[in-house]
C-alpha cells in the first residue's frame, strides 16, 4: 500500500538523481494517474517504445494472468502494456525508470520474453534471475579509472570510498537503476544494497552534459545486458552497499562509518568489467 503522497523524495538524495528530469513533472498534491504517467511517457523528449518499436503505455494491473500472453513481461513485449498498480511506490518507480532508461528496460522485458519462450512450462531459467536482480536492485557504475573499478570488483570498499573519495567523485559515476532499490530508498537503513553492473568509459562521458550522458548510461547498459553471454547468473553483478557512494548518505562522511564490516564486506568473486 502507498503512503501518503509526497515529493520531497526528489530531492532528499542524490540516490534519486537519474529521476529527477522525469520526475520533476509530477504533482505536488495527489498520488499520479495513468493518465499522467502516460503524459509524462509522452513529452519527456525520450522515445518510451518496446523492442518491437511498440509505445509503451501504462495500464492498471490485471487479475492474475491465465495465459502465457497477458502475463507481466509477455504482455510489455507483445502489447507494450506495463502493467501498474495503484498507489503503489514500487510500480511507480518502474515507471519512472521505463522513462529514464527506456532502451534498457525494453532490453531486458525482451530477454526475459525470449527466455520465456524457450523455457516453455520448465523451471525458471538463471538468467530471468540475473535480469530480474538488476532490474529490482541494479545500480550502474561507470568510470574512466580501471583501477577504481577493480576496487569495487574487489570489495575495498573504505579504499574506494574514503582513501580515494575525491578521485571517485572526479572520475566514477554511480546511478540507481533498480525500482525496488529506489522504493527501499525512501526509508534507507545501513544494509541497502544493490547489485552492480560496471562499465569502463572514455573520459569524454563524464565531460557530457547530464542528459546527454544519462542517454548514453541507457545506450551503453542495453547494449551489454543485449549480449547473451551476459546475465546468465546472479553470480555476475557486484554486491555494492550504496550507502558508501559519496553525496548519498549524510553518515558517511565520518570515516568510522567504513569500519563496519558487516555492512561493508569483503568480498570472495570477481565480477567482470566491461569496457565501451
Amino acid at each position: 500500500m502507498a503512503d501518503f503522497w509526497n515529493i520531497d523524495w526528489l530531492t532528499r538524495s542524490e540516490i534519486f538523481a537519474p529521476l529527477r528530469p522525469v520526475a520533476s513533472g509530477l504533482p505536488a498534491i495527489g498520488w499520479p494517474d495513468l493518465d499522467l504517467l502516460n503524459a509524462l511517457a509522452e513529452d519527456h523528449g525520450r522515445r518510451v517504445v518496446n523492442a518491437q518499436g511498440m509505445r509503451v503505455r501504462f495500464v492498471p494491473q490485471a487479475s492474475k494472468s491465465k495465459s502465457f500472453e497477458t502475463a507481466f513481461e509477455p504482455r510489455a513485449y507483445l502489447a507494450g502494456e506495463v502493467q501498474v498498480r495503484a498507489f503503489d511506490w514500487h510500480d511507480l518507480f518502474n515507471a519512472l525508470v521505463w522513462m529514464t532508461f527506456p532502451t534498457t528496460k525494453a532490453v531486458i522485458n525482451a530477454r526475459h520474453y525470449e527466455s520465456m519462450v524457450a523455457a516453455g512450462t520448465g523451471n525458471r531459467p538463471q538468467q530471468r534471475d540475473a535480469l530480474t536482480l538488476f532490474d529490482e536492485d541494479g545500480v550502474v557504475v561507470v568510470s574512466t579509472d580501471a583501477e577504481l573499478l577493480e576496487l569495487v570488483r574487489g570489495f575495498r570498499w573504505k579504499e574506494l570510498f574514503w582513501q580515494r573519495r575525491d578521485a571517485v567523485k572526479a572520475r566514477m559515476c554511480f546511478g540507481v537503476f533498480g525500482h525496488a532499490l529506489f522504493s527501499k530508498a525512501l526509508r534507507p537503513f545501513v544494509g541497502l544494497t544493490g547489485k552492480a553492473v560496471l562499465l569502463q568509459v572514455p573520459g569524454t562521458h563524464l565531460e557530457l552534459a547530464k542528459a546527454a550522458q544519462l542517454a548514453e548510461l541507457d545506450r551503453l547498459l542495453a547494449t551489454h545486458i543485449w549480449n547473451r553471454e551476459r546475465f546468465c547468473h546472479g553470480r555476475e553483478l557486484s554486491p555494492l552497499p550504496v550507502l558508501g557512494v559519496p553525496g548519498w548518505w549524510c553518515g558517511n562522511e565520518q570515516e568510522g562509518f567504513y569500519d563496519d564490516t558487516a555492512y561493508f564486506r569483503p568480498g570472495r568473486r570477481q565480477p567482470t568489467v566491461s569496457s565501451r
